[in-house]
């Protein structure tokens, strides 16, 4: 028992928050199958806190994308494949919860490594047809649930040095003006999150050079191709079709993961990468069609082949710096 237990101290510790289900499941399961030791959090359903059958459905595994499918039954899966693995409960819209989710993974491994963030709220409509308390979900969920997360974990993550250590992936988009359409509210939130990815990284630069010393990095993550989820089933029960022509394995997501976490620091701090451009640039894919879900399918891509560039010819100067306490004097007026 000794044994083991040093055995998983010993490896990099990843903390998934939102991996019951879909993408944010696959991203957990080969993470371990990478050599991570792995927290699989959540929100759990009402339903796992008293009924014991709920955690282990018949037959095994359940399907990925289904309620079936939860951070207990990810954390099985995990280890029933060899690897480490702890199912822990979260409410990202409680930052106590978030505090306690990261306080357990230390207090079970001792060190946190990498933390991706992969919890989200969606609705995708009009400004006028979403409702107040919908808005504001999604700002919990998404942006506070975000920030929350990133607090706590941060002097845990400042504290792992060389080249494994540090890094923070946030499932976010790209920043361009088509992504508002049609969905404004949710916009808000997840661009909100690649703004936090940018501000951050920033910080990471002028901090004692935690880039240069301790290898830290955020960098955001968002699909060129939609990936098949528990989000996109409502689409394939509609029309079998839908999966031809659109979507992907979530596969290319936890790979495209696992290849920002193998990156060096400057070529990932701060930058909002889509899965199949940082695959093809800094791991060499050329060929996507074994993630198509359809074998044969050339999935159409739903993102921009070029993104604007977000910087601006004073970029570097820094001028007058102000803020509200005497640490935070380091922002630009």
């Amino acid at each position: 028992m000794t044994n083991n237990l040093n055995r998983t101290r010993k490896l990099p510790v990843a903390l998934v928050v939102g991996a019951s289900r879909g993408i944010g499941r696959q991203v957990a399961i080969d993470l371990a199958a990478n050599g991570y030791a792995v927290v699989v959090a959540a929100r759990a359903p009402k339903e796992d806190n008293n009924d014991d059958a709920k955690l282990t459905p018949t037959p095994f595994p359940p399907d990925p994308n289904s309620q079936q499918s939860t951070i207990a039954t990810v954390e099985r899966e995990i280890r029933e494949a060899g690897g480490e693995a702890t199912a822990i409960p979260v409410d990202t819209r409680d930052y106590a919860s978030v505090q306690d989710l990261v306080a357990r993974t230390i207090q079970n491994y001792g060190r946190l490594d990498a933390l991706i963030y992969n919890s989200g709220a969606i609705w995708w409509a009009s400004v006028e047809d979403t409702p107040m308390a919908r808005f504001q979900l999604m700002q919990r969920v998404n942006v506070e649930g975000l920030y929350g997360t990133i607090q706590a974990a941060l002097p845990h993550l400042k504290e792992q040095q060389g080249s494994g250590g540090g890094r923070i992936v946030v499932v976010s988009p790209p920043i361009y003006s088509r992504f508002f359409r049609g969905k404004t509210a949710y916009a808000m939130g997840k661009v909100g999150m690649s703004v936090l990815t940018k501000g951050l990284a920033m910080d990471f630069e002028r901090q004692q050079g935690l880039c240069d010393s301790n290898n830290m990095a955020i960098t955001s993550i968002w699909p060129a191709v939609a990936i098949e989820s528990a989000a996109t089933e409502q689409f394939t029960r509609r029309d079998p079709s839908f999966a031809r022509d659109h979507l992907r394995k979530p596969t290319v997501f936890s790979d495209a993961i696992l290849a920002i976490l193998q990156a060096p620091s400057a070529v990932v701090n701060g930058q909002l990468e889509l899965d199949e451009d940082f695959l093809r640039r800094h791991a060499g894919v050329r060929d996507f069609s074994r993630y198509a879900v359809m074998p044969g399918a050339s999935p159409r891509r739903i993102m921009p082949l070029e993104l604007p560039d977000l910087t601006v010819r004073e970029q570097d100067d820094e001028g007058m710096r102000t803020g509200s306490s005497s640490k935070g004097r380091r922002a630009k007026l």
